[in-house]
């Protein structure tokens, strides 16, 4: 099971200080909380795409690359890459770079956002956005995986005679897996072409995850890419950790309440009772991520956010030592002695291309 972070790089003041940091203190930010991520041995570090303030992470690749050359075995992603507005031709060939440069150590999340706007910013129609995301998809699957290319489709130009360069590291492309909160289609489209599933898990309750995730789990069998319990799963979580759940709760607290997305909303114990946010002690935070096998079955990666509005980045990095040094290597042993031995581990290129290289140069998922 891989567990790791993912950042949305908000740039929110700090309501116990009233302190903004610059974009600039932000990035890099971003990239030193990426380094202590693989220092504490967590296995991922994923960041965003948006393209609006408060938001800094307008350019992933750019951003991951760097993170690359100061990394070793940190396995590089995205929380979001937008699949609606972005040309598959330049996701085809921006992380095929990317994972040259990375010796394979890149995956990516496909999705549509949570930004109204982009769309139009980038020439689309909010409209459009689950056919856009099947039909993008649909051309970047093939770029990956054929050398020539000859395509129309209803959303850009035709491609005649196209071939995407760099090609995918060893033959074998990202792997790919399909974001979505709330939306069955995008649960379909992860299951027709046998690719990954990541629910963000934070806003919603238990209840709409495991609903979520279940289709899925049911359609790709229906494709017969193996039994429902072999579906790679991936889920987003949120924490806040402390030694004394009391401390947690008394230093996230201003945080949560001014948090650019569910700030001055909620109270934050009913957030806690109603979605998966955990704020407390080592203890709390590892059996309620271990409850989330009891609804979505046994899955292959989590990911926590921990690192946005405003919290200061030593805090960040504290918040770093205690999963790396208190929460996830029980988990790890938990989650890894509860797996049957019939579901899969998380993909990796060193794994699917051993996995190619044993079926012949096949097509790879």
């Amino acid at each position: 099971m891989q567990f790791g972070i993912f950042t949305v790089g908000d740039v929110t003041p700090d309501p116990t200080t009233g302190r903004v940091v610059t974009e600039a203190e932000r990035i890099k930010a971003m990239v030193a909380i990426a380094s202590k991520a693989e220092e504490v041995g967590l296995d991922v570090f994923a960041t965003g795409e948006h393209h609006n303030p408060p938001f800094v992470p307008s350019s992933p690749t750019t951003m991951l690359g760097y993170i690359a050359a100061r990394t070793e075995k940190l396995l590089l992603s995205t929380a979001t890459t937008l699949i609606t507005t972005n040309d598959p031709v330049k996701i085809a060939e921006d992380y095929a770079i990317l994972q040259h440069l990375a010796d394979g150590r890149v995956d990516l999340i496909l999705g549509r956002g949570n930004t109204g706007p982009v769309y139009p910013w980038f020439g689309q129609d909010i409209r459009n956005g689950i056919p856009l995301a099947i039909e993008n998809y649909a051309l970047l699957h093939r770029l990956w995986r054929e050398d020539v290319v000859d395509w129309k489709g209803k959303f850009r130009t035709p491609l005649q005679s196209f071939t995407s360069t760099p090609r995918p590291l060893d033959g074998v492309p990202p792997f790919v897996w399909h974001g979505s909160i709330r939306s069955p289609e995008i649960a379909e489209q992860a299951a027709y072409y046998g690719d990954g599933f990541f629910a963000n898990h934070i806003f919603w309750p238990k209840e709409h995850t495991q609903r979520m995730v279940g289709l899925y789990r049911e359609r790709f069998a229906h494709y017969g890419h193996g039994s429902a319990d072999q579906a790679i799963v991936g889920l987003g979580g949120q924490v806040f950790i402390r030694s004394r759940s009391q401390d947690a709760v008394r230093e996230f607290r201003p945080y949560f309440d001014n948090a650019p997305v569910y700030g001055h909303g909620p109270a934050l114990e009913d957030f806690m009772a109603e979605t998966p946010l955990t704020v407390g002690s080592p203890q709390q935070v590892i059996d309620r991520t271990l409850g989330f096998r009891d609804y979505v079955g046994d899955y292959q990666r989590q990911l926590f956010l921990v690192d946005h509005a405003g919290l200061p980045l030593k805090t960040v990095l504290e918040q770093l030592d205690i999963l790396g040094e208190e929460v996830i290597p029980v988990l790890r042993e938990e989650f890894d002695r509860l797996r049957p031995a019939h579901v899969p581990e998380a993909p990796t290129h060193a794994s699917r291309n051993a996995a190619r290289e044993t079926a012949g140069a096949g097509d790879v998922r």
